[in-house]
């Protein structure tokens, strides 16, 4: 079988349970769910591939991969849908031996070995379909090149008490990194691993050959291959990426992210037409906004209805806010429907939901003395919220609530 080259193969990992998104990520893979009013996470990666230069991208899917896989298609909307390269669906297959699920991150990578090797790479990129960021992975890779490194890992400085959530790095004055330890207690450093690996090729599958040999393995990379290729010697640098970056992996993490999109005060620009974020994206009519509508810092997506009032909330496309409404704080998901004098507030709505006439979804932090008692409320995909029934703060919805609830 004839093969061509490629400098750089990006491997992204998409095939994650994502349960700690619990209800959003019931029937759809964590990198498809919606984000940002229009956009589906998995878009800000392989928008980073395309305007990085890199036009041969893998995704590992496994866990309910049936979304995301139209979602991607051919490419197309990511210009990725090339004759030698593009994107590829990745998921766990029969072999002449043996098939198993994908068992950790690097087994993942390892299994798809033979794909790697069809591009003969001199650098493989590994990430994570989960954050939300803009980055220019071709300076990644001439700082590898500078370094003569074996491993680059991507690096943010994070906030002491967040720290123990990640990987943690620690590195000399030339940013050769002497110690990694993966989410340990008690971190002696705030420089996190971003999961945005970059491997010399030969490297990489020479610690995936090793690492599936050793049956005591939980074949992860931030567990076993980096810890590893550090004991032997690897010259491992970091990459420090200044910018905004997000791990949504978390329902809070997700709302979070979306607030920060429509904060004035928070740089993460989607208008840069340098570095454009792309998507997959339907033929909607422009927005209608009526004259009894009050919106007021607010994301309104192509198809949106509007009403009532919003502030400070994104609007996904489709969303219907009915007169008399009122929207705050809020993430609202594609073709929800807020009825007539209904209050969504500090709440992530998802797609398709109906929140019926009257309801009442969330509460405003300040109306909690005990902030421990606060949180976001969350309403899972096409439920309906009957009329005049309570969703109180910090409650996931999984069913519909019938009108009425006498829920507290």
């Amino acid at each position: 079988m004839m093969r061509h080259y490629k400098e750089c193969v990006a491997m992204l990992l998409a095939g994650g349970q994502g349960s700690r998104l619990e209800v959003l990520t019931r029937k759809v893979a964590k990198p498809a769910v919606h984000f940002g009013g229009k956009y589906r996470i998995i878009d800000f990666t392989l928008s980073n591939c395309i305007n990085s230069g890199i036009d041969t991208v893998g995704v590992l899917t496994q866990y309910q991969p049936l979304e995301l896989i139209k979602y991607v298609g051919s490419g197309r909307a990511w210009d990725l849908d090339r004759y030698y390269g593009g994107v590829h669906i990745l998921p766990p297959y029969a072999r002449a031996k043996s098939s198993s699920w994908y068992r950790g991150t690097a087994n993942a990578i390892y299994q798809n070995l033979e794909f790697i090797d069809e591009f003969s790479p001199e650098y493989v990129l590994v990430l994570s379909g989960d954050h939300i960021y803009k980055m220019d992975y071709s300076k990644m890779i001439a700082a590898h090149k500078k370094n003569k490194a074996d491993v680059t890992i991507s690096v943010i400085n994070v906030p002491r008490d967040e720290a123990s959530r990640f990987g943690i790095v620690i590195s000399d004055g030339e940013g050769r990194i002497t110690e990694f330890e993966e989410k340990p207690k008690n971190p002696r450093s705030t420089c996190a691993s971003m999961g945005v690996y970059l491997f010399s090729w030969p490297v990489l599958k020479a610690a995936l050959l090793r690492d599936e040999a050793d049956d005591t393995s939980e074949n992860d990379f931030g567990n076993n291959v980096l810890p590893m290729l550090l004991r032997d010697g690897a010259r491992m640098f970091t990459y420090e990426f200044e910018g905004y970056w997000k791990d949504v992996g978390t329902l809070d993490s997700l709302w979070d992210a979306n607030m920060d999109l429509i904060n004035p005060s928070i740089p993460m620009s989607l208008d840069d037409p340098t570095f454009r974020i792309f998507m997959k994206s339907q033929a909607l009519p422009p927005q209608y906004i009526s004259s009894d509508a009050v919106i007021t810092n607010s994301f309104v997506s192509e198809g949106c209805e509007v009403m009532g009032t919003v502030d400070f909330t994104v609007l996904s496309t489709g969303v219907t806010v009915e007169k008399g409404a009122v929207v705050l704080d809020s993430v609202i998901m594609p073709d929800a429907v807020i009825e007539e004098g209904a209050v969504v507030q500090y709440a992530i709505v998802g797609s398709g939901a109906h929140i019926k006439k009257n309801a009442r979804v969330g509460g405003r932090p300040e109306d909690y003395p005990d902030r421990d008692k606060w949180g976001i409320s969350v309403i899972g995909y096409d439920l309906t919220i009957g009329e005049g029934a309570v969703v109180p703060c910090r409650k996931v919805v999984f069913e519909d609530v019938p009108e009425r609830s006498e829920e507290k």
